[in-house]
This record gives C-alpha cells, sequence and structure tokens, in this order.
C-alpha cells in the first residue's frame, strides 16, 4: 500500500477548492483571487522546502501555535487545562505572560522566509486574541485554520474572519446536540448550527473539529453526521482521537479495534465526499510513518513562545523568543525524538508521544541538566 502523505492530501483538497471557488465566482472576487495568489504561494513554499531538503535540512509544512492561555468555556477532558496550558488566573494559577502581536507577527514572517503553508491557530480559545488573529489574515502565503468553540466568533472577535481570507474557522463539536452540549456546555451546539447557517450564508469556508472517543466514535462517522454537516455548508472534517490526559479517563480513549475502524471509515468517507478533506489524527501520522511531530511534519508554539514537539507533549527546551524558527527545528529535544525511534512508537490511546510521556520527560530533563 502506497504510504498516505498528509502534506500531498491537504495541497491537492487546496487545489480542489481554488478550483470549484475559481468557477462558481466572478473573476474579479476577492475569494478568487486569494485562493489563486494562495495557491500559487503553496507551490513556491513546497519549492522552498524541497530546495532546504536538498541542503540537508528539513522544514515541515506545517506548525501549531497556542496564540492564548485563556478559555471561556470549561470542556470536559479538555488536554489544555490538564497540562496547565489554559486557565491561568479563572483556575487559580499564574496567568504567565503572552506573546505579543509583534512577536507572533515575527514568527508568521520567519514560517513564510522557512516555506510553511499551514499554521493551524489553536489555545485556549485563540478568538479572545483578536490582535493576532489580524496580524494573521497580513500573511496571505500561509493559512490559518483556527480551532474556535465558535461562542465569540459573531462578536467583534469574529470580524477578522471577514477580511482575512486565509482566515479558516473550525468549529469544535462532538457530535449532535446531546454530546456536544453534554462536554461543552448547554446551548453550544445550537449556536454552531446556527453559526454554520451564518457562514454558508457569507461563502465563508468553514471546517469542524471532532475529539473522537470511544462513545462518540459510531455518531461522528456515520454518514448522517457527515452529511448534516456538509449541508450546512463545512469543507474540512478534522477527527482527533482523545487524549485520556484526565486520570481515570482512559476508557474513553479509542483502542487498536476503533483505530481501525476509523481508518476504515476516514477512506471511505474521502471516497463518497471528494469535495471535502478529511484528516484524522493521529490516524494519518501512523499512515505517514509515524508520528509527525517534534519537527518532522510539524511542532507546537505555546502561548509564551516555547518551542514543544506537540500539544499533548508540553516540553520545551527552546524558546522563540530568543531563537529563530529555523534554529528551534535543530533543538536537542527534537533531534533526540526524531533520532531515538520514539516517534515511530506504537501507542494504546490518544497520540505516540502521550504515551511516551516518561521518556519525553526524561530526555527533556537530561537537555536541562
Amino acid at each position: 500500500m502506497q504510504e498516505f502523505r498528509l502534506e500531498r492530501y491537504l495541497t491537492s483538497g487546496v487545489e480542489r477548492l481554488v478550483k470549484e471557488i475559481t468557477e462558481a465566482s466572478d473573476r474579479f472576487s476577492p475569494e478568487r483571487i486569494f485562493m489563486v495568489k494562495y495557491a500559487l504561494a503553496v507551490k513556491k513554499a513546497g519549492k522552498r522546502r524541497e530546495k532546504a531538503e536538498k541542503m540537508g535540512e528539513h522544514i515541515p509544512p506545517f506548525l501549531i501555535a497556542s496564540i492564548t492561555e485563556r478559555c471561556n468555556l470549561h470542556c470536559r477532558g479538555c488536554y489544555a487545562r490538564a497540562n496547565h496550558a489554559c486557565g491561568g488566573q479563572e483556575d487559580g494559577g499564574e496567568m504567565l505572560r503572552e506573546l505579543t502581536k509583534k512577536q507572533w507577527g515575527n514568527i508568521f514572517s520567519q514560517a513564510v522566509d522557512l516555506g510553511v503553508s499551514f499554521i493551524l491557530l489553536a489555545g485556549g480559545e485563540p478568538l479572545v486574541r483578536r490582535d493576532v488573529l489580524e496580524e494573521a489574515a497580513r500573511h496571505e502565503s500561509i493559512m490559518f485554520p483556527v480551532f474556535t468553540n465558535g461562542t465569540l466568533l459573531d462578536t467583534e472577535c469574529g470580524e477578522a474572519f471577514a477580511s482575512g481570507k486565509n482566515l479558516i474557522p473550525i468549529l469544535s463539536m462532538e457530535g449532535g446536540q446531546e454530546t456536544t452540549d453534554l462536554r461543552r456546555g448547554t446551548g453550544i451546539y445550537s449556536h454552531l448550527v446556527q453559526l454554520m447557517e451564518g457562514l454558508k450564508e457569507q461563502k465563508k469556508i468553514f471546517g469542524v473539529s471532532v475529539t473522537v472517543t470511544c462513545r462518540n466514535l459510531e455518531e461522528v462517522m456515520s454518514n448522517a453526521f457527515i452529511q448534516d454537516i456538509k449541508e450546512r455548508g463545512c469543507r474540512a472534517v478534522i477527527f482527533v482521537e482523545y487524549v485520556p490526559v484526565e486520570k481515570g479517563t482512559s476508557e474513553l480513549a479509542p483502542g487498536e479495534e476503533e483505530r481501525c475502524r476509523m481508518d476504515e471509515t476516514v477512506q471511505r468517507l474521502r471516497k463518497k465526499y471528494e469535495d471535502m478533506i478529511f484528516i484524522s489524527f493521529p490516524g494519518d501520522e501512523k499512515a505517514s510513518g509515524g508520528c509527525l511531530a517534534a519537527g518532522r511534519g510539524f511542532f507546537h508554539i505555546n502561548a509564551r513562545g516555547g518551542a514543544e514537539p506537540c500539544p499533548f507533549a508540553p516540553y520545551s527546551d527552546t524558546d522563540l523568543l530568543h531563537t529563530s524558527l529555523r534554529d528551534a527545528l535543530g533543538s536537542p529535544l527534537f533531534q533526540r525524538l526524531r533520532t531515538e525511534g520514539i516517534l515511530e512508537k506504537d501507542h494504546k490511546g490518544g497520540c505516540v508521544l502521550f504515551g511516551q510521556e516518561q521518556s519525553v520527560k526524561n530526555i527533556w530533563e537530561n537537555k536541562r541538566r
């Protein structure tokens, strides 16, 4: 079986969107002009990465940036709160200083120069940092999927999406009304449905992110659920396996049988809904030859500028306030994770680095001594 390449799949998905939008839009519409320019930027970025690869330097096509630690919801099983990367003072802890708009802008500019094509914006709730969203919108050669709970999207915080064609809202939901409201709070599902209808009316591209557990797997993988959100205008679905960061919740994490079923279903959905994009983490990573963290396919930048292997491995030996993005890729922690076979290990639920947390922590602590 040919190895799945997430980068290639996303690039082809973007090309399909470009074709569809250019065919359906007026010749001089802002949407068409942006998508054509972005498609050219993706190709240019790919050539930069290829050139770097020939010189012995690997540049990942993606980054994940948690631009804030603040969030207005308290979702059950939230990995960010469990890892103390969200909440701060509101949870009785210390709210550490977050990167400024200018500092994030500098990181985004470096990413453009390196050839990064996608930066996933997360949090916390990223919409509380409208200033950073506006800064991201200025970097039009990068696509910024913004993972949001949606509650601030119809406020002033959401205005950045109207002008920022490269800002793609990714709405977090858990399935239908019962499962979504159970985890996220009463009324959240209805609010998300209204948002989707509004985004569809505005012809704004958006997606949905689903945390998959043993309890909602059948629902969110069903044709009924996918067809429903498709009809509401959804163009991309990102399935993320639940990581049992909260003690006593390991039974919620999909096991080997459930993961195999997920993989088969995602393949079926890709064939059935060719005009949509389906991404599965960490399923697509396994199909790509192992975990993509630690710079192999992406790395994570926390709200304070620390470069981490991934959001589920919150350990950093490199500060982007004092280190370039290029140099961060060569951090001792990242290098050891890539060379010692940890990224190729299997996992029992959630993700590889979470399952290898003690090994990651040991490497991190040794590098700090």
